[in-house]
């Protein structure tokens, strides 16, 4: 083989070698040490959860431990400062929800702007409500229950887990798109208590995640109507709210960010591994039991629905003129 020959394969093989390459040193190179994922609520609640698995299949994936880390308060006000003003290296990271979508607008003196401060990485998930009333209630279907709103205006309230919540949110704007609903808002500090003076009585109305919900609803201490997204759950069979109110769609999406500035080739190599955990069957699996749909997508799909949401809760707020307590 003459000497010419020789040199074009070995600059062939490095050619061909140069993608997988790339590949190695980003892996090498981030992350190199343990990243955190900033949850803007206290163990133990869908935020919590998502985070621990996401964060289980980045550890596994990048080699490098994921760790959770809770701060939550001010309707995750709090965590998502602190991630808009860490380093913009990737070792911090956010879930993102759409308590950041509401609270861009309830919010007058918060100290970041989420839309310019937190970078999307990629979307997560999507997570339903249900429409859920006390069997006191005479109504069997949402058509009958929207009928006999409108007959007793003022008659029948709703508890939340507090205001600016998606619990209260969802509600407002259902109350907005079935034609001006009047039913009395009791806002509670957390799901928890709501649901349980739903179960009492003591409110009528409750929009809820299914799942602490799904055995009173087996067992006929509740009556579910209806499912906030625009697709019908697994779980449930019941109608989704847009069949009988055109154009309702409410929802809890999840996602994870990072802060503004934070390099392309980190947000991509995040988004990438966030993707692949999205088509495994056992991760997906995992996911059911949060009874919604697995969302996915680039970054600048996560920013558009981000902005989406942003304005939608945007015109809830200002139309109910909802106040932060």
């Amino acid at each position: 083989m003459t000497l010419r020959r020789r040199r074009f394969l070995h600059l062939a093989a490095v050619a061909v070698a140069l993608p997988t390459l790339s590949r190695v040193a980003l892996g090498q190179s981030y992350p190199s040490r343990p990243v955190r994922i900033i949850v803007g609520f206290a163990a133990g609640g869908p935020n919590d959860t998502l985070a621990r698995l996401i964060g289980q299949w980045l550890s596994q994936r990048l080699g490098q431990p994921f760790v959770i880390e809770n701060r939550p308060g001010a309707g995750s006000n709090i965590a998502t400062e602190a991630v808009a003003r860490a380093p913009a290296d990737g070792y911090m990271l956010l879930l993102v929800g759409t308590p950041n979508a509401i609270n861009a607008t309830l919010y007058d003196n918060l100290n970041f702007n989420f839309i310019r401060d937190i970078t999307p990485v990629a979307s997560l998930f999507r997570g339903a409500l249900v429409l859920l009333v006390h069997p006191s209630v005479p109504a069997k279907t949402l058509p009958e229950f929207i009928a006999y709103v409108k007959a007793n205006p003022g008659k029948l309230s709703y508890g939340s887990g507090g205001v600016g919540g998606i619990t209260h949110m969802t509600a407002e704007l259902f109350k907005q798109e079935a034609g001006g609903l009047d039913i009395l808002h009791v806002p509670y500090r957390g799901v928890a208590p709501a649901l349980a003076d739903l179960l009492g009585g003591r409110v009528q109305v409750v929009f809820v995640n299914p799942t602490p919900s799904i055995e009173y609803i087996r067992a006929g201490r509740l009556r579910a109507l209806a499912i906030t997204t625009a697709t019908r759950s697994e779980a449930l069979d019941i109608p989704t709210i847009g069949e009988f109110v055109p154009g309702y769609e409410a929802s809890s999406i999840f996602g994870i960010g990072a802060p503004r500035n934070t390099p392309a080739d980190v947000v991509d190599a995040l988004s990438k591994e966030i993707n692949a955990a999205l088509v495994d069957p056992e991760f997906k699996a995992r996911l059911a039991n949060l009874d919604g749909m697995v969302l996915g997508g680039s970054p600048a799909d996560f920013g558009k629905l981000i902005a989406d949401e942003t304005g939608k809760w945007r015109n809830v707020i200002r139309l109910a003129n909802i106040k932060p307590e």
